[in-house]
């Protein structure tokens, strides 16, 4: 299943969502560009599990900076789109009921958590971490609790046929998480290894999911 779009429509633009779509595309940009090549730039600002428990200081930056930079970085156009795709979906009506500062506080926060719960998990993994998917995952579970019954427009392939199909959020969302816990624990056995950060991914959204009353109820204060 690939979402596209939802049936959700939101009171405000959404300022700081298209800003951060467009940041990491210009970061991209600059990676592909770079003389120095994606993979040194990815071990000199992305986010290392083993420096970033240890505090050790190889990179050119702090380790704890790297949390921040590593979720601007991505490794190529499909991990980029990919990312950008579901934050463009559902971060738009989070903005919306948040308001764009907190919704960029919201973003980052989730980030953060995301970077630390795949840390933790190998926390001797010398394997550089990038890309948003730890941010946009706190998205999708503040979406999850807010917004279950909206309607998204899916892409369902049946074989060599492709269906335009709206489900409800929480059959959309429901089904990524599954697949993002099932990965996690099948990837446990290749620790180590690189690939996929999937417990990024569950970190990032348990945070989302949970954190996002918590920043609504200090909105309601202010």
């Amino acid at each position: 299943m690939i979402p596209f779009k939802d049936d959700n429509p939101a009171s405000i633009f959404p300022f700081i969502t298209i800003a951060i779509i467009v940041l990491n595309t210009i970061v991209l940009l600059l990676q592909i560009t770079s003389p120095y090549g994606q993979q040194k730039i990815a071990f000199s600002y992305g986010a290392i599990p083993d420096l970033l428990l240890t505090l050790k200081v190889y990179q050119p930056i702090h380790p704890i900076l790297t949390v921040f930079t590593s979720m601007f970085m991505h490794g190529g156009i499909l991990h980029l789109g990919g990312n950008m795709l579901y934050l463009w979906i559902f971060g738009n009506n989070i903005e919306d009921r948040l308001g764009h500062f907190r919704f960029l506080i919201f973003y980052i926060v989730c980030g953060v958590i995301a970077a630390y719960s795949h840390a933790l998990e190998e926390p001797a993994s010398q394997t550089p971490m990038i890309g948003a998917s730890g941010a946009v995952a706190g998205i999708l579970g503040a979406y999850l609790l807010l917004f279950p019954h909206a309607k998204i427009h899916t892409l369902v392939f049946l074989g060599f046929f492709v269906n335009v199909i709206r489900l409800p959020a929480l059959l959309v969302i429901g089904f990524w998480i599954v697949i993002q816990f099932v990965n996690g624990i099948i990837s446990k056995g290749f620790a180590g290894q690189g690939g996929v950060a999937w417990f990024a991914h569950i970190g990032g959204f348990i945070a989302g999911f949970l954190l996002i009353k918590l920043f609504l109820y200090s909105k309601k204060d202010s």
